[in-house]
């Protein structure tokens, strides 16, 4: 009985033993892997910060080729010169993929003019008309102005607002530590706000310029327009007008002169400017990174989105510089059209599906070039929890570059590929100074530091590595 008790002892602990060896094996194995991991993302961050492109290819977007609005000549030049890029980094495949874009040309300055204030005289205000309004006509619009904080109130003034121009004039949000919330709380008034008073019969709108800074930059941005309802004048006002223009309205009557000479031509052929390195596993499974090649035509569109699409295409050059074989595609996507049209974004989609591709993770930079602080994601909601959840198991990879994972959206132009399944993300950088040059012609090179610039591409470059390498 005792012999036999022993040899059970014994067996049990041999088992124990062995358990314990291969748990061992199996930790040492983890963390053989995970450091494995933690020095090709430091290669990563070495290579981008010593040897990335990024930086020149936004000097050579936003210097030499400049603004570059949807259906322009500086677009193309764009898909011309990016195109040429990513041929010279020897990917795969590069190629154009054609997308039918909206024409909307700004026309000669814009004219807004205080013009019958006793205290003041008249005043001209720094302007900017709203992407796809129409314009004045060559004499322009001058009417009283009533001021609103909500597009409730203009439904609730109704026939008041008739023959007057509607001045929008709710303030950024401050208070709130993401300016993008600032941005999403006060952005429906440059969106549908000039609709709105259309619907009632006004004659133009003036819309406060969307940013918490407080100077005398206007900001232009799209508005929508409806079928059926009149497409009226609508122009940004910087934010120290539209603090002198409340001013004045609260101390007597104000008319406004306006005259815009913008107009919505012929929709125009244009193209995404796509290239990719081959997935050696798994090849039909994508992996999209992307940013939006079009920007508005007042500044160089360097942070908006010219940082998006140098981040994206940096992204390939690190990890084919790093002799990086992925195992699944990697594919660059360069989207035209995002700021008045979405067309870009909308056709990629499109063939995608018609296609019957299968996009496993989106990856998109459409929020600027400075330093990086996050990657927020979304998805279907069938895949989301347990996607995020792997995701967020590679956190301690990326949380020495001072980067986390949050739930959140991704990026428009991505967003059309969610019916797919895959996990989508968008980086996230520090978002203070973001809508100081957002839609201006402030929004230029010197904006961009290059160090903050090569950041973002190591920590895009970082988790499209480990999420080819793993899979979701």
């Amino acid at each position: 009985m005792n012999y036999m008790n022993n040899r059970m002892m014994i067996s049990k602990t041999v088992i124990g033993v062995l358990v314990s060896v291969f748990f061992t094996f199996s930790l040492l194995g983890q963390d053989k892997s995970q450091d494995e991991d933690a020095l090709f993302i430091k290669s990563i961050f070495d290579h981008s910060l010593n040897e990335g492109k990024a930086y020149d290819w936004l000097y050579s977007m936003s210097t030499r080729i400049g603004g570059r609005l949807a259906g322009s000549p500086e677009a193309a030049a764009a898909v011309e010169y990016t195109r040429q890029e990513l041929l010279d980094l020897k990917l795969d495949s590069v190629w154009l993929q054609p997308c039918e874009v909206p024409h909307w040309v700004r026309g000669e300055k814009e004219q807004v003019r205080i013009v019958n204030s006793k205290k003041m005289g008249t005043i001209d205000l720094n302007a900017l008309a709203l992407g796809n309004s129409v314009g004045t006509g060559e004499y322009g619009v001058t009417a009283e102005v009533i001021e609103v904080k909500s597009l409730k109130e203009v439904e609730e003034l109704g026939s008041k607002v008739k023959g007057k121009i509607v001045f929008f004039n709710r303030p950024f949000d401050n208070s709130q530590i993401n300016t993008f919330r600032g941005y999403g709380g006060a952005v429906d008034q440059r969106t549908a706000g000039p609709f709105e008073a259309s619907k009632n019969g006004a004659v133009a709108a003036i819309v406060r310029s969307i940013t918490g800074s407080l100077d005398d930059v206007p900001h232009t941005g799209v508005t929508l327009t409806r079928d059926g309802v009149p497409k009226i004048p609508a122009v940004a006002i910087s934010t120290k007008a539209a603090n002198l223009l409340s001013r004045l309205m609260e101390e007597e009557p104000v008319r406004v002169f306006i005259r815009t000479t913008c107009e919505n031509l012929p929709k125009e052929n244009s193209y995404n400017v796509i290239g990719e390195i081959k997935g050696s596993e798994f090849p039909d499974e994508i992996i999209v990174v992307g940013g939006h090649l079009d920007s508005w035509d007042v500044g160089g569109g360097a942070h908006d989105d010219g940082s998006g699409c140098v981040h994206s295409m940096d992204v390939l050059n690190i990890l084919k510089s790093l002799n990086y074989k992925p195992k699944r595609t990697i594919r660059c996507v360069l989207f035209m059209n995002e700021e008045n049209g979405l067309a870009g974004g909308l056709e990629y989609a499109k063939i995608s599906n018609a296609n019957n591709e299968k996009h496993v993770f989106g990856l998109e930079s459409d929020a600027g070039g400075f330093t990086p602080e996050a990657f927020s994601c979304d998805g279907d909601k069938e895949i989301f929890n347990t996607k995020f959840q792997k995701l967020y198991k590679w956190l301690p990879l990326l949380e020495p570059y001072n980067i986390t994972l949050k739930k959140g959206g991704s990026g428009a132009d991505i967003n059309p590929l969610k019916s797919q399944k895959g996990l989508l993300c968008g980086l996230r950088p520090d978002s203070q100074r973001y809508f100081d040059y957002h839609h201006t012609a402030e929004d230029t090179i010197d904006k961009v530091h290059p160090r903050e610039l090569a950041l973002g591409s190591a920590a895009m470059a970082s988790l499209i590595y480990l999420v080819d390498k793993y899979g979701l």
